[in-house]
């Protein structure tokens, strides 16, 4: 697990330079990402080449993580997840759960902590131990300098080591040229930045240089991941001649897609077939049911909105009955109009009255619980899953079929569309930790194919 003391603290940067080092030695390495996190997955992809999995303690139980985990480190000679916020920090900022930490000792991983000194040097020294003293085992293995000259790397180092015991296992330094930019959701996705390839390349060689990567190596070595059963799951409820196809929107504007869902989906029976809500003019061939998922339909307004063509396919076909799941930047597609940030108003599929329109700063951020008021395609009244929302836009009417709540004690926001065959609402669904909503899904889109045929 690659940690540190809180937010931008350099856990991408230290995580993607571990991986492309290992990558170019010939390591097989599998990527993860400690909670929600849509982004940093990315990156890892575009060092990898394979997708990345998210290891969430609140969307799905301590068994599924570690399945995910177990599955997908099976005939790897590597690991790595990033972690999210500062070490401890988990739901609410009150507790662990959730958290890095959380994620260490439920999968049983040990942490590499990164600290950016920036105006702190022997102080360091007490905040590590702080993090050695918390918790019990603490797990932290060793301790990775980010942005410092090689000059105060040897100067801070054995004073580090000294005061805390934990071994000082190299630096990163400054590198501008490999700098990647934020935006208000996090960086900047992987497919917005041109010269990402080269950047990682950079990032590699020379931590190459500057990381103890075989000490690494030593240090972090552990047992294979557990030959243990797979986590019971749902058979496949298809046949593969009856799978019914799930049409996909991947591309810029919609990207913010959990790897365990589509995967959940395929493992299930269902047949995925991506598309480009931009750039296509038609959905899928056999279309049984729709996936929107989130992503920054706000920054191609103009270019969702001139085609016209998909657009007013997916309206006509939502209002029919094909059965759709729709979140955040997905539901905001399916409006009335979306205004960006520039003030320009662009027309949408118009499935819903709501207007979308940029707010003054996050609406209803972070983890949740979703309570259904009705029954609905995925839902049934009464029931609660767990969610996370995050988002800087908003609908004038953003719907009130279902109710969120972070806290039990907190009042219910109404929220959201459902139908029998319909679920569109700004919090983001993790169908891997609540697999009976998935198996509604993709039993709902095998009956409008079977109905279509």
């Amino acid at each position: 697990m690659v940690t540190g003391m809180a937010s931008g603290s350099g856990k991408t940067i230290c995580t993607c330079a571990l991986l492309q080092v290992l990558k170019s030695r010939g390591l097989k390495v599998s990527a993860f990402k400690c909670g929600p996190d849509y982004i940093d997955p990315m990156f890892h992809r575009e060092v990898l080449g394979i997708p990345g999995h998210n290891l969430d303690l609140y969307l799905a139980s301590p068994e599924r993580v570690r399945e995910i985990f177990d599955v997908n480190t099976r005939g790897m000679d590597a690991g790595i997840c990033e972690g999210v916020m500062g070490y401890y920090d988990g739901v609410g900022g009150d507790s662990e759960r959730a958290g890095a930490y959380h994620v260490c000792r439920t999968v049983g991983m040990k942490s590499l902590l990164v600290l950016t000194p920036k105006g702190s040097s022997y102080t360091l020294c007490a905040l590590i131990k702080g993090i050695l003293d918390f918790r019990t085992p603490n797990l932290v293995g060793g301790i990775v300098i980010n942005s410092v000259s090689r000059k105060r790397y040897e100067k801070l180092a054995p004073v580090i080591e000294k005061e805390t015991g934990v071994p000082v296992l190299g630096y990163l330094e400054k590198m501008p040229e490999a700098e990647i930019k934020s935006r208000h959701l996090g960086l900047m996705t992987a497919g917005e930045i041109g010269d990402l390839r080269n950047r990682i390349e950079i990032i590699g060689e020379k931590s190459e240089r500057t990381l103890k990567v075989d000490k690494i190596l030593e240090i972090f070595e552990a047992e294979a991941a557990s030959e243990t059963e797979p986590f019971e799951s749902a058979s496949p409820v298809f046949s593969p001649e009856k799978a019914p196809v799930i049409a996909v929107a991947k591309d810029e504007a919609f990207c913010f897609c959990y790897q365990e869902t589509l995967e959940c989906f395929e493992k299930l029976g269902a047949k995925l077939s991506f598309f480009s809500p931009i750039r296509d003019k038609k959905l899928p061939e056999n279309t049984g049911g729709l996936y929107l998922p989130g992503g920054y339909p706000e920054l191609y307004a103009r270019e969702l909105s001139e085609n016209r063509e998909l657009m007013t396919e997916i309206r006509d076909k939502v209002n029919a009955g094909l059965p759709t799941v729709a979140e955040c930047g997905g539901f905001m597609y399916l409006s009335k109009s979306l205004t960006t940030k520039e003030g320009e108003t662009y027309p949408m599929a118009g499935v819903f009255p709501g207007e979308g329109y940029p707010t003054k700063g996050l609406r209803r951020f972070g983890y949740a619980t979703l309570k259904a008021k009705e029954d609905s395609l995925l839902f049934r009244v009464g029931e609660e899953i767990p969610i996370h929302e995050f988002h800087h836009f908003d609908l004038t009417d953003a719907g009130k079929d279902f109710v969120t709540k972070k806290n039990p004690s907190d009042p219910e926001i109404p929220c959201g569309f459902g139908g029998e065959s319909l679920y569109a609402a700004y919090p983001h669904l993790y169908f891997e930790g609540s697999e009976k909503l998935a198996l509604r899904f993709l039993k709902k889109a095998g009956e409008y194919a079977e109905r279509k045929e």
